[in-house]
C-alpha cells in the first residue's frame, strides 16, 4: 500500500493567493512606522526629515497663497473693471453715435447680450477752492447710476436728478479736491462756445451729491458721474452719445457673441471688449502668473532632494537591519515598500500641512499686510501702483489639487533611488563584517 503525503490546506484560488502590491503588509507598515521616527541615536537625520517636512510644507503654501492672490487679482480686476464699463463697448468713428437708438436695438435683439445701455464718457478738467484735477465725466442712465448703490460711502443716488446740478464723484478724486458732500466743484469743458472774441471754455457748477468707492484707484481719482441729459448739457452735444456699454451671458466669449453685430456696424463703429481694452494689463498678469508658478515649484523640487538626502541617510544608518530582515524572509519588493512608504509619507505631511498653512495666511491676509507695513514702515500696498485697494484672493480648488499632486508627484520619485538601493542590499556583503 502506498502512503500520498499531500498538503493538509487546500490551495487558495488564484486571484486570492496574489495580494495587491500596493496594500503594506502589518510587517512593512511596522517598520515603515519607525523608520518615520528616528529614534536617539539618529537625531541627525530626524533633523533632516523634519527639514524636509518643512520645505514642502512652505512651498506648498507659497504656491496656494500666490497663485489664489493671482486668481484674485484678476477676478477682481475683472468684476470691477467690468462692472463700470460693461463686458464690450460698441464706440462710434469720431466719438458721437447719432442714431444711438436704432443701434441700441440692434445690440439688444443680438443672441447673447444681456443688457445694453448708452453711456457718455469725457476726460475734462474739475476745481474747486483753487485745485484743479484731470477727471473723467460719465453720462449715465438711471439704472447705470443705480448699479453704484453698492460702492457709495456718502450721500443718496436718488439726489442724481436730472436738471439738479448733482453729482457723483470718487472717493479719491475728493481728497485730491478737497471737496466734501454738498461742496459745489466746477466742471470745465474746453470746447465751450464761439464768440467774436475766441472759443470760450464752458464751466458749469455741481453739487457733489455722493461720494463712491469702486476699489479701483484710477477710477475713484477720476470718476464723476452724472445723468446723460446733464452731461449731453455739458458737452454740447444734442441728443447723441458717445459709446454703447454692452453686457454678455459669457465674458469670456464676448468677442464670439459680438461678432456678427461687429459685422453689421462695420464702418460706424467700432467693438472693443474688455479683452481688447485692457489686454496689456491681463497679459501681463497672465504671464506673471505663469513665471511665479514656475519659480515657486523649484522650491517643491527642492523639497523633493531634501527628501531624498534623507532616505538615503536612513538607508546608510539602516544597512545592517536591511541585511537582518533579507536573511529573516523580508524580499526585496517589501522593503522596496518600506522606503517609498516613509519618504511618501514625509511629502504627505508637509502636504497637508501646507494645504492648511497656505489656506491660514490668506484667511489673515490683509492683517499679515498690516503687519509687515507697521514694522517696515513702508506702504507695500499703494492702491494708486496696486489698482486695488485690498489684497484680493480666490482659490482655485483644481489648482489645489494641481498643486497637491505635484507636491506628492516630485515626493514619490524622490523616494525611489534610495528605495531601490535599499532594496538591492546583499546581506552577505554586510553581515560578513559584522
Amino acid at each position: 500500500m502506498r502512503l500520498h503525503i499531500g498538503k493538509t490546506k487546500p490551495s487558495l484560488p488564484h486571484d486570492k493567493a496574489k495580494p495587491l502590491t500596493l496594500i503594506l503588509s502589518p510587517f512593512e507598515w511596522t517598520i515603515a512606522k519607525r523608520y518615520m521616527m528616528p529614534g536617539k541615536g539618529e537625531a541627525f537625520i530626524a533633523l533632516v526629515a523634519g527639514i524636509s517636512v518643512g520645505v514642502v510644507m512652505l512651498s506648498v503654501a507659497l504656491l496656494i497663497v500666490v497663485m489664489s492672490v493671482m486668481n484674485g487679482f484678476r477676478a477682481e480686476l475683472l468684476d470691477k473693471i467690468v462692472g463700470l464699463n460693461g463686458h464690450a463697448i460698441i464706440q462710434a468713428y469720431g466719438g458721437r453715435l447719432d442714431d444711438w437708438q436704432n443701434v441700441l436695438e440692434d445690440v439688444r435683439e443680438t443672441p447673447g447680450v444681456v443688457s445694453a445701455s448708452p453711456l457718455i464718457e469725457q476726460p475734462l478738467l474739475a476745481s474747486f477752492n483753487g485745485r484743479v484735477e484731470a477727471i473723467l465725466v460719465r453720462g449715465n442712465t438711471q439704472a447705470d447710476i443705480d448699479r453704484l448703490d453698492d460702492k457709495v460711502l456718502l450721500g443718496r443716488l436718488g439726489d442724481l436728478k436730472v436738471g439738479a446740478s448733482k453729482v457723483a464723484i470718487g472717493a479719491r478724486l475728493a481728497e485730491n479736491l478737497g471737496a466734501r458732500i454738498g461742496d459745489t466743484i466746477t466742471i470745465i469743458n474746453p470746447q465751450g462756445r464761439a464768440t467774436p472774441f475766441g472759443t470760450v471754455p464752458r464751466q458749469i457748477g455741481y453739487e457733489v451729491s455722493v461720494l463712491f468707492e469702486t476699489g479701483i484707484y484710477d477710477y475713484d481719482q477720476a470718476f464723476v458721474v452724472m445723468p446723460m441729459a446733464d452731461a449731453q448739457t455739458l458737452l454740447l452735444i444734442g441728443d447723441t452719445v458717445g459709446m454703447i456699454e454692452v453686457k454678455t451671458t459669457d465674458p469670456d466669449d464676448v468677442g464670439e457673441i459680438l461678432e456678427p453685430l461687429q459685422e453689421k456696424l462695420s464702418g460706424k463703429a467700432v467693438v472693443n471688449d474688455w479683452k481688447t481694452i485692457n489686454s496689456s494689463l491681463f497679459e501681463a498678469l497672465e504671464v506673471e502668473r505663469v513665471a511665479m508658478f514656475f519659480a515657486l515649484s523649484m522650491i517643491v523640487l527642492v523639497a523633493a532632494f531634501n527628501i531624498l538626502s534623507s532616505l538615503v541617510m536612513l538607508v546608510r544608518a539602516k544597512t545592517r537591519d536591511i541585511a537582518i530582515m533579507r536573511t529573516m524572509g523580508a524580499t526585496r519588493r517589501s522593503l522596496l515598500k518600506i522606503f517609498v512608504t516613509t519618504g511618501v509619507m514625509v511629502g504627505a505631511i508637509g502636504t497637508l500641512s501646507g494645504l492648511g498653512l497656505g489656506f491660514i495666511v490668506l484667511f489673515f491676509r490683509q492683517s499679515i499686510v498690516r503687519g509687515i507695513q507697521f514694522v517696515t514702515g513702508q506702504n507695500i500696498w499703494d492702491p494708486s501702483i496696486r489698482f486695488l485697494s485690498e489684497l484680493p484672493a480666490k482659490t482655485d480648488p483644481a489648482e489645489v489639487i494641481g498643486i497637491c499632486v505635484l507636491a506628492m508627484g516630485l515626493s514619490f520619485l524622490a523616494t525611489l533611488y534610495p528605495a531601490l538601493k535599499a532594496a538591492n542590499t546583499d546581506p552577505v556583503q554586510v553581515l560578513r563584517y559584522e
